[in-house]
């Protein structure tokens, strides 16, 4: 069983209060470009990869020019920078697995920056594949419980395809595999079912329980690494309280 994504709901949460909408829609344009270079088309139809992308885009409200102007840049319609993919993997306070999707033009700088991240935090840059296989890809709508109808969000879901819904406490969370999450994610939005967060990501297998001193360190861990110019996204197995992190 799956554990549950404890960062992207805390940077959700937070992010109603502090977004960078500038950091935001950089790393969302350098993915819709990538999506739209690596995927050989710039049709959204034929490119699920560049398709996820512009509706991530889409649901930060960002312009429709930005995200064709993008787009042209990744097929070479308009002249652009050449970004190259990495992972990157370690460890925050307590021991909790970080992974690091990264896209950069400059691969010494971006190793660098993300080392010393890591050692300013009480983390450690690790080799490739000592936390990757704790993670994995899934689809994952996390639905805010009050006037939402158990029975009904569950047939719903797993009609489209859900893998999984579970009780979160003040919340529901919808587990897909990634080829099916747009199928629920429009079953959900057809019912008419409000969603807080809706995106496909890297879920851990296992959790680990973080309080005190290491959890706000990994709060400031893994905020420092989303600021990151290089970094697109950041998964960790940390569960840390909503108090401490919201706090932070």
């Amino acid at each position: 069983m799956s554990g549950h994504s404890k960062w992207s709901s805390i940077k959700h949460k937070k992010s109603a209060v502090d977004a960078k909408r500038g950091k935001i829609f950089t790393k969302l344009i350098k993915e819709i470009t990538v999506a739209a270079r690596m995927g050989g088309s710039g049709d959204p139809d034929a490119n699920p990869r560049l398709r996820t992308a512009i509706l991530a885009a889409k649901s930060e409200n960002m312009p429709k020019d930005n995200i064709e102007r993008a787009i042209k840049k990744g097929t070479g319609e308009l002249e652009g920078v050449d970004y190259e993919e990495s992972i990157y993997e370690g460890y925050g306070p307590g021991g909790a697995a970080v992974l690091i999707d990264s896209l950069t033009d400059n691969k010494n700088r971006a190793v660098a920056d993300i080392r010393h991240i890591f050692s300013k935090n009480g983390g450690n840059l690790g080799e490739n594949g000592c936390v990757a296989w704790m993670f994995e890809k899934k689809g994952y709508i996390s639905v805010e419980k009050n006037g939402v109808d158990e029975d009904a969000l569950m047939e719903v879901s797993i009609e489209a395809g859900a893998d999984d819904v579970r009780d979160e406490g003040d919340s529901f969370e919808i587990i897909t595999a990634p080829e099916d999450f747009e199928v629920v994610k429009a079953a959900i939005e057809s019912a008419a079912i409000p969603y807080l967060l809706a995106e496909v990501t890297m879920l851990p297998q296992t959790t680990v329980n973080l309080a005190g001193k290491e959890a706000e360190q990994m709060i400031r861990l893994m905020e420092s690494l989303e600021d990151c110019e290089d970094v697109q996204k950041v998964y960790t197995n940390a569960d840390i309280p909503d108090e401490i992190a919201l706090a932070s």
